[in-house]
């Protein structure tokens, strides 16, 4: 009795096993045959949209190629230096000019906190100037000397910041037309190559697709240059903006007590008597002696 019951469950057991591979097999098909027609739905758009780059990119040759990779790097630069100068804030006048004008009242330690932390090259020079005036070596002319060329070193070591990757965008906007050009005139060349080895046999559609193919890169090399052109100028007015604001401020900064003297009457000039004054106290004292006399 107990053979049998283990001779039934084993053949249950079998049954079951059977069922449930074969169960396994019967959805296998409906399931890769639902997932891949989504898979090649989400395929066909993207090749749809990169094929004319594709064909763009094969037609063009390795110029076009050269010039792609100019133009990412250009992006990148630009996008480097608009964060750059983002973060120093060159636009900003506000804590240097309250910095000048409590300076110019005689008040360091205002001017001061009022640069604070701020990261703008032009701020930062004029904090360096306030704290190299108030120490007691710079009150001699060497001293003063020494302060000015520690400026001029501090200043141009920003400015080089400032202007780092600009040459580079110059030189993406120089070479972009050069290698547009020289890709058309290797493209001409390959179509009027195959134009001679046709011989007698000619057919304008191979000369017609020779150029259009030659002229792509000139108009690719233009595209690229002429907005890194625009770019380069634009960042170049701001690197100069910012150093002539930077030489200004501490020009401001040496020259307050000649202001305040130009402004500000000497004690000798007010204790000199005028013309008029002179020549009233001369006649008075010749009128003295004569009455004496």
């Amino acid at each position: 009795m107990n053979d049998q019951q283990t001779e039934t469950l084993s053949i249950a057991n079998e049954t079951a096993i059977d069922a449930a591979m074969q169960s396994l097999q019967d959805t296998e098909p409906l399931s890769s045959a639902a997932v891949v027609p989504d898979a090649a739905a989400d395929i066909t758009p993207l090749q749809e949209t990169l094929a004319p780059l594709i064909d763009l990119a094969g037609n063009g040759g390795p110029v076009l190629l050269v010039l792609a990779i100019m133009s990412v790097t250009a992006l990148t630069i630009v996008l480097a230096k608009l964060w750059q100068f983002s973060r120093l804030r060159l636009n900003a006048r506000q804590p240097l000019e309250t910095a000048l004008a409590c300076w110019s009242q005689g008040d360091a330690d205002a001017a001061l906190q009022a640069i604070g932390e701020n990261r703008q090259p032009s701020a930062r020079l004029v904090a360096e100037a306030i704290r190299g005036l108030r120490r007691a070596s710079a009150q001699s002319a060497a001293g003063l000397d020494l302060l000015r060329e520690e400026l001029t070193r501090s200043a141009s070591a920003q400015l080089e910041q400032l202007r780092s990757w600009l040459r580079a965008l110059e030189v993406i906007a120089t070479l972009s037309p050069l290698l547009g050009l020289l890709g058309t005139v290797l493209g001409m060349i390959e179509a009027f190559r195959q134009l001679a080895s046709s011989g007698s046999r000619v057919d304008p559609s191979v000369l017609s697709g020779g150029i259009w193919q030659a002229l792509l890169t000139t108009a690719a090399g233009l595209s690229v240059a002429i907005p890194v052109v625009l770019l380069h100028s634009w960042l170049e007015r701001r690197f100069e903006r910012c150093a002539h604001r930077m030489e200004d401020a501490v020009t401001r900064i040496f020259t307050r007590s000649l202001s305040e003297t130009m402004h500000e009457p000497s004690a000798a000039a007010q204790q000199r008597p005028t013309i008029s004054a002179v020549g009233a106290s001369g006649e008075a004292g010749r009128r003295a002696a004569f009455n004496q006399a």
